[in-house]
């Protein structure tokens, strides 16, 4: 490994200036020489970090049991590796990826619907023995990451922060979770690095890089959503939408990539099949847990439907939302109405209570 680009990791310098850097100056050696001398602007943290040895480094990053890869690495990601813009080394904390990889994203202020149909793609898309890749954000990121961890596949997480550092704080025990399932994280910043808002858009293009499909559920006209759909389609990746409601904020995004050619995906089954056209029949089954009894008049409370699923919590979760996806069940103040087996289905009127709709 090259003790210069060790150094470099840890300065924790935009991957385009860096790159830039180093073509213009003729090498890693001589950019680290430049920075550690002040000829080059760099913050002063940044210039006394470039100043620390490689031999020191990689002390602290065993102790952390962090790896860094660097691009001309074997573990290094190959599908990465081949994009002219790749990041030149990658933090990881986990096993070596291995495997395909569906991105799953979405926008952080999404709906109930949005995160339960997150969830039910997270858990199709691992059932079936690919992995999910996003970005441990809030909203769609997060039901994703949760519904795949009841699958199979291991789950990835890229950060905008470094390494070290769970960003959201409240995603801590959910990115521990998806090591323990046998995932990995990945961040090209160096650990310690807090999350500032320009690290976000480079961590999104390490998102779809890595993935075959990018899979959008709400997202938006602006927003890191769209970014990663973006950089999927500069890079040659298939790209899915989830269409959503003319007008609703947390869909247009979606609705405009549908419009200029993206797959529209209407639930986790319409999910699997698109994407098994892409990446080849599923490697695992793809058997969801046993369904409710759920054709019954009386509605019933969330919880007690949940306890209904023979399935462990993320699995019923992602039931439930394929479940209402799918037109099966409506939920409504904590409820779930189910369609019955005539074609009626319950539904809540607005002051509450269930009144009959013929189907």
């Amino acid at each position: 490994m090259s003790d210069a680009w060790v150094r470099l990791a840890h300065v924790g310098m935009h991957a385009d200036r860096l790159r830039r850097l180093v073509d213009d100056m003729g090498s890693p050696d001589d950019v680290v020489r430049a920075i550690v001398r002040g000829t080059i602007n760099v913050p002063d943290w940044a210039r006394a970090a470039a100043g620390v040895s490689a031999a020191r480094r990689r002390v602290q990053l065993d102790e952390a049991g962090i790896r860094l890869l660097l691009r001309q690495d074997d573990d290094f990601p190959a599908r990465l590796a081949e994009l002219p813009d790749t990041p030149p080394f990658l933090f990881q904390l986990g096993r070596s990826f291995t495997g395909l990889a569906v991105a799953i994203v979405g926008t952080r202020s999404c709906t109930s619907y949005g995160r339960r149909l997150a969830e039910a793609y997270g858990a199709a898309v691992s059932e079936a023995g690919w992995s999910v890749v996003s970005g441990l954000a809030r909203g769609i990121d997060g039901a994703a990451h949760r519904g795949s961890l009841g699958g199979p596949a291991p789950g990835v997480a890229v950060l905008g922060s470094g390494i070290d550092i769970w960003y959201p704080a409240e995603h801590a025990q959910l990115g521990r979770s998806i090591l323990e399932a046998g995932g990995l994280v990945w961040s090209e910043s160096p650990p310690g690095t807090p999350p500032v808002g320009w690290r976000f858009p480079p961590r999104n293009r390490i998102i779809s890089g890595i993935a075959h499909v990018v899979v959008v559920v709400e997202a938006g006209v602006k927003g890191g959503a769209l970014i990663t759909a973006r950089a999927a389609l500069e890079q040659g990746r298939e790209v899915c939408a989830t269409p959503g409601d003319v007008g609703r904020r947390s869909s247009v995004g979606c609705n405009l990539l549908i419009r200029d050619g993206a797959i529209p995906v209407h639930e986790a089954e319409d999910l699997v099949e698109s994407l098994s056209l892409i990446l080849g029949q599923p490697t695992t089954s793809t058997h969801r847990p046993a369904q409710a009894e759920v054709e019954t008049r009386e509605p019933c409370p969330i919880g007690e439907f949940l306890q209904r699923l023979d399935a462990e919590p993320s699995k019923a979760m992602a039931e439930l939302g394929r479940l209402e996806a799918h037109g099966e069940v409506t939920i409504h103040n904590g409820m779930v109405f189910a369609t019955l087996g005539t074609g009626q289905a319950f539904v809540p009127t607005v002051g509450g209570a269930p009144e009959e709709r013929k189907g």
